[in-house]
């Protein structure tokens, strides 16, 4: 505040809080108060809002317990909820996009950060934010073009000899929900990146070549130098990761398979085809409530703080 102050001075500063408390109060704080004090009454016709069957409670939560279908984990069959399926499913392919998105960053990340030519960095970083400057739908559609049947991907992977025969991608080749994990680490794998790269850039890189004098292999020194200090970018890459692809909503409609259902698609087939918004809030709220448990559970697990994450 007093750096605001100091280079902008009151009036502007003003300003600044001014429409900041604005923008968190009016299209944050109270919309969510709103839809969570919904999510506690019943779907009603409009005549009876406000009547005797319009009270308070957890019903609208429940349903998420409903309706058991049969499924199979780990070769044990059991009888689940469907929702519940549902949400395991997005948890699931959610963490495996985190996973292959620190996969395919770390290594990029390392590069940029230790091994590229400073002056070749500005080119680099700027070709890689490039997808960044088209829309997420214009992104989702164009891997859903490349997926389709008689798309580009199965041209050229015939054309190489790779395929005998075009493979319908989107229907899963090893998963009902390949076309989606293509489409989010394509659209969130740059948020991997870059918290990983910022992380690795400081570290000195002495430390690096002290590792390597001291007889050290390339493996040990990412193991024992690198990725310690790179771990709250790690973290952060994560948490984002995984909260947008869970949380992804275009992608998983564009890009399903016959058989694939995204927790998202859920919330807004309740709020939208069934127009219950109150259910709807329910299963948002209890959406984010899962995942954050989800999300402390893995930083428990690798021994992540809260503080390294928003380091």
């Amino acid at each position: 505040m007093s750096e605001l102050l100091r280079r902008y001075g009151p009036g502007l500063t003003l300003i600044f809080v001014l429409l900041t408390a604005f923008w968190l109060l009016m299209l944050v704080i109270l919309p969510n108060i709103t839809l969570f004090e919904a999510s506690f009454r019943p779907y009603l016709p409009v005549t009876e809002i406000g009547g005797p069957r319009d009270v308070y409670s957890l019903n609208n939560y429940a349903k998420f317990l409903n309706n058991a279908v049969p499924a199979s984990y780990f070769g044990i069959d059991v009888q689940i909820p469907v929702h519940l399926k549902t949400f395991l499913a997005t948890v699931t392919y959610s963490g495996v996009v985190t996973i292959v998105c620190f996969l395919l960053s770390y290594p990029l990340a390392y590069y940029l950060a230790k091994v590229v030519n400073p002056k070749s960095l500005p080119t680099l970083i700027l070709l890689l934010s490039i997808p960044l400057w088209v829309s997420e739908a214009l992104r989702a559609f164009a891997w859903y073009i490349i997926l389709t049947f008689n798309g580009p991907l199965n041209a050229v992977l015939v054309g190489l000899g790779v395929l005998e025969a075009p493979v319908r991608w989107q229907n899963g080749v090893m998963t009902p929900y390949d076309g989606i994990m293509i489409g989010l680490t394509y659209t969130y794998v740059l948020f991997m990146l870059f918290p990983i790269y910022g992380a690795i850039q400081s570290l000195d890189r002495n430390q690096i070549e002290a590792a390597e004098d001291l007889g050290a292999r390339w493996w040990q020194i990412h193991w024992r130098v690198v990725l310690p200090h790179s771990r709250p970018g790690i973290a952060s890459g994560c948490v984002m990761v995984f909260m947008l692809s869970a949380g992804s909503l275009l992608v998983p409609t564009v890009l399903p398979s016959t058989s694939s259902n995204w927790f998202t698609e859920t919330i807004r087939q309740w709020m939208l085809e069934s127009q219950d918004w109150n259910t709807g809030a329910a299963y948002s709220f209890l959406y984010i409530l899962l995942c954050s448990v989800v999300v402390m559970v893995v930083m428990w697990l690798f021994r992540v703080k809260l503080n390294e994450i928003a380091k």
